[in-house]
Order: structure tokens, then C-alpha cells, then sequence
């Protein structure tokens, strides 16, 4: 992979385009409000970045990382994305997304739908799980005792193999928890989420903390319904 493509680019979208240039990848950035409002942040990632529309994102990135509100997962072009590997950040919020009782009831999880909607492209669900100031403080070289892991979820396999070795690029282990029906585990609210990666409670208003595979696989069991 040499191109990382981004629909929506504001706080995880951004880090994560920082976290990429820094790995030495090309990445493709995008928005809902059009390129030319994301000239600061295209200036501050330097020559490996630049700005396009969502479906020009999509189509330049080897890889494309969907991070935008879940309310509008329907916008995310879906044609561009045909046979590629999305890595999907969203999180199901119903004050601010509107209740969607499929996911209420537990019948679905928010990444299933978005699969749904991307039906020709290999959803893995990843980075909803971390705040983003914890996400850009924590990736370390691979082998280090302090490397923190990320959890994925996803319905074909080797796609997560392509999320893991982006994960790895980054500098960050990966859990995989298995396909997207089990990503309810990874909702906010269940203990994977947020907590694990800060040095207290609530974890926005402290420190990142590493947080290794041993420690995110046993938040992930600890999910209830």
C-alpha cells in the first residue's frame, strides 16, 4: 500500500493522515465541505498530502479509512470503492444520529449496516475505540514492550490482514475480535472502549496509556449486551 485514502478528516481522520505521512504514505484527504477547507491541514501534513472530494479519496486510496459522523454513511460513495479494503471508525450515537432500532435491539451493529451499504467493498471496523490525542501519543516501533494494540473487526479475512499490516505500519498491534456482527463489542460504553488507552477515568481527561493485546482482548470479553 502506498496511498491512504480518507473520507472525512477531522479529528481520528486527521490523526490518523498524520500517523501515515509519518510511515511515509501518500494520503488523499477529503471532507464534506469540499478540498479547498482542508488547505491548513494539507499544508501542515506537507508533500505526502492533499485534498480532493470524497470521491476522488476514494478512488486514489489503496486503502480508505471512512471517518465520518455514522449518521451519513449513505453519502460515502460506494462505486470507488468497489473491491477495496474500507476501515470504518464510526460509532452509532442515537441522540445525534437518530435511534436506529436494528441497532438498539441488537440485531445489527452500526459497521454491519455500513458493509451493507458498501456491499462490494471489505468493511473492517478499527479506531472507534480510541480517543484521538491516546492515538497519536501511543504508536511505538513493533517488538517494544509498550505497544499498545488496536481491536478490529471484520467479515473477510484478508482484509483484516491488510488492516493489521496498516495497523503495524503505524506502529500499533491488532486484536481481532472476529466479523462485524461481534463489533458491538467495541461500541462506546463497553470496556474497549476509550478506557483502556488512559492512565485514569474519564479517560478524555487523562493521559494515554499503552495498552497491549493482552489487555484489549480481556476488555473485549468483558463486553455485555
Amino acid at each position: 500500500m502506498t496511498t491512504l485514502g480518507l473520507i472525512g478528516s477531522g479529528r481520528i481522520g486527521g490523526t490518523v493522515a498524520r500517523l501515515a505521512v509519518d510511515a511515509g504514505l501518500e494520503v488523499v484527504l477529503s471532507n464534506s465541505r469540499g478540498p479547498e477547507t482542508l488547505a491548513d491541514l494539507v499544508a501542515d501534513l506537507g508533500s505526502r498530502a492533499r485534498a480532493a472530494t470524497a470521491a476522488e479519496a476514494a478512488e486514489a486510496g489503496d486503502l480508505v479509512v471512512v471517518t465520518t459522523p455514522f449518521r451519513v454513511y449513505r453519502d460515502v460513495p460506494a462505486a470507488p470503492l468497489s473491491g477495496k479494503v474500507v476501515l470504518d471508525t464510526t460509532n452509532y450515537n442515537a441522540e445525534r444520529d437518530g435511534t436506529i432500532q436494528e441497532i438498539e435491539d441488537g440485531t445489527v451493529t452500526n459497521s454491519e449496516l455500513v458493509q451493507r451499504h458498501l456491499s462490494a467493498s471489505k468493511v473492517v471496523k478499527v479506531f472507534n475505540t480510541i480517543f484521538f490525542p491516546h492515538l497519536a501519543a501511543l504508536p511505538r516501533p513493533a517488538g517494544a514492550a509498550d505497544r499498545s494494540a488496536l481491536p478490529i473487526a471484520g467479515d473477510d479475512t484478508t482484509a483484516k490482514t491488510s488492516a493489521a499490516a496498516f495497523l503495524d505500519t503505524l506502529g500499533f498491534d491488532t486484536v481481532d475480535i472476529g466479523p462485524l456482527a461481534e463489533s458491538w463489542r467495541l461500541h462506546p460504553g463497553t470496556p474497549a472502549y476509550g478506557t483502556p488507552y488512559a492512565a485514569g477515568t474519564p479517560f478524555w481527561e487523562h493521559d494515554a496509556s499503552p495498552a497491549g493485546t493482552a489487555a484489549i482482548r480481556a476488555a473485549v470479553e468483558k463486553a455485555t449486551r
